[in-house]
């Protein structure tokens, strides 16, 4: 197998750090708890990096911050931590914030396994099967966490009358 040099490693931190990011600070909640959730994925990533097939990088490297995020939570051992959605810089982003907010304290109180197939199938994009392997779960399990996590956020989300978020 050919070794890959750490220039490669770095065109790959600069095109995955914001979607990993994103993908951190909706399965967590907060800004500081996933950019340590994506400081210990890239770290972990590091080390594995010249075993890592050079397509499957992406892939192996949200599969590592999914499988941290879940240990975290078996581990149970948690710290409350409050954060502020990460600004931005554009002008007046107030209604975008307040709705993003919402929709990330929406997902906060949902079971973990629920939040994680909801982020991962319907932000993410990843179909049943891609969400299946990437949690270590059948189909089914993400078929039917998915759709008692998408019925909760309707609940909390949709009030009668309301808006979509």
């Amino acid at each position: 197998m050919k070794r890959r040099d750490d220039g490669s490693f770095d065109e790959f931190l600069r095109a995955s750090s914001p979607r990993l990011l994103k993908l951190a600070w909706l399965l967590t909640g907060g800004a500081s708890s996933a950019e340590d959730l994506v400081q210990e994925t890239l770290e972990r990533v590091y080390v594995a990096w010249p075993r890592i097939e050079e397509g499957g990088t992406h892939n192996y490297a949200r599969r590592v911050l999914v499988n941290l995020h879940t240990d975290s939570y078996r581990r149970r051992w948690r710290e409350n931590l409050t954060d502020e959605v990460p600004d931005t810089g554009r002008p007046d982003r107030s209604e975008h914030v307040a709705l993003a907010d919402e929709l990330a304290s929406a997902l906060a109180t949902l079971p973990v396994r629920e939040r994680q197939c909801v982020v991962l199938r319907h932000h993410i994009g990843l179909s049943e099967r891609e969400t299946a392997d990437a949690l270590d779960v059948s189909t089914g399990t993400v078929k039917s966490s998915t759709s008692r996590g998408l019925t909760r956020l309707r609940t909390l989300l949709v009030p009668e009358g309301g808006r979509h978020v």
